[in-house]
């Protein structure tokens, strides 16, 4: 049976920070590993910052159900990489087939990544994302393979799963491309106080309140049968597609059903979010065909039927 030894020498070599828990080396399930690609999933726990790997114990014990190590590697809250195995884990089981990923044992053909999240009502943090991009771009250069040999569990299952939750796995694999190439798509983050690209009428407040905040601060208004829409400014560098990603400090008093609007080739767009939950964190809102030039491309507006404060903080833009 096939190892992979070289696991945490390959993630350390990428920029991504690494715990090796404890005889990972030796650590395995019995049975053919031979692996093609890259399995993302989330562990369904619930983690945070001062509780940042929760499911660690289980990913490498097992559970009465299922014996462990349960990946290769968990994501914790923080990004950091914790190397439970070198061969072979219960993490895939049988593939239905994906993308150039056959049918058949997913055991044998998949490395897996555990992203510790609940994925109900907690998505992955922006930490753990770019660490998961860095380290798949990273094992499928020392594989020999490309960017479409990443995939999640919800493609390759035949039971049903749904992880990972609340990404877009072609962004993922289009970041993961990116990255392999030897760099990063264009990207752009445009934050309430960053000079000259966001303006917002008197009616907006500035407030420091949330720790979950994006920068010193961030904008709040009550919502009113108006647009009243805080704008933010990017300079575009080619037509093309972007996702747009909006950052929120949330609480149990802002609005569930805060509309951003999206300046497309096509007219604007609106998209809701419920700025109650998930907040401290990157979420994405979309991917859009935007034109190019320095314009007002995002905004967020006060036209909202649901309770409590519409929140301006951070909007960020990335090609894909």
């Amino acid at each position: 049976m096939a190892t992979i030894p070289w696991l945490a020498d390959v993630l350390r070599a990428a920029g991504v920070q690494v715990v090796v828990e404890g005889d990972w080396l030796n650590r395995m399930r019995p049975g053919s590993f031979d692996p093609i690609g890259v399995l993302w999933h989330h562990t369904a726990a619930t983690s945070s910052a001062t509780n940042p790997h929760p499911a660690l114990n289980i990913c490498i014990n097992g559970r009465s159900d299922l014996p462990g190590p349960l990946c290769q590697a968990l994501v914790d809250y923080h990004g950091v990489f914790h190397v439970i195995s070198a061969g072979r884990c219960n993490h895939a089981g049988t593939s239905g087939g994906s993308g150039p990923i056959p049918a058949g044992d997913g055991n044998t053909m998949l490395i897996g990544w555990e992203i510790d999240y609940n994925g109900v009502s907690q998505e992955m943090t922006a930490a753990q994302y770019n660490a998961s991009i860095a380290a798949t771009a990273a094992v499928l250069t020392r594989l020999g393979k490309d960017a479409s040999y990443a995939r999640g569990h919800r493609e390759t299952s035949t039971t049903g799963k749904i992880d990972p939750s609340f990404i877009d796995l072609n962004v993922m694999r289009a970041d993961v491309a990116a990255k392999m190439a030897g760099g990063t798509a264009w990207s752009s983050i445009v934050d309430n106080a960053t000079a000259g690209r966001f303006t917002a009428s008197a009616n907006w407040g500035v407030s420091s309140y949330s720790g979950q905040r994006y920068g010193g601060d961030y904008r709040y208004a009550d919502p009113v049968a108006a647009s009243d829409a805080a704008w933010y400014k990017f300079n575009v560098p080619a037509t093309a597609n972007y996702r747009v990603d909006a950052w929120w400090p949330a609480n149990s008093g802002y609005n569930a059903s805060t509309p951003y609007i999206v300046a497309t080739t096509t007219g604007n767009k609106t998209v809701y979010a419920d700025q109650r939950a998930n907040g401290g964190q990157w979420r994405i809102l979309g991917t859009f065909t935007l034109p190019a030039g320095d314009a007002n491309r995002v905004a967020v507006s006060r036209w909202s039927s649901a309770s409590g404060l519409i929140i301006a903080d951070a909007v960020r833009l990335t090609r894909v």
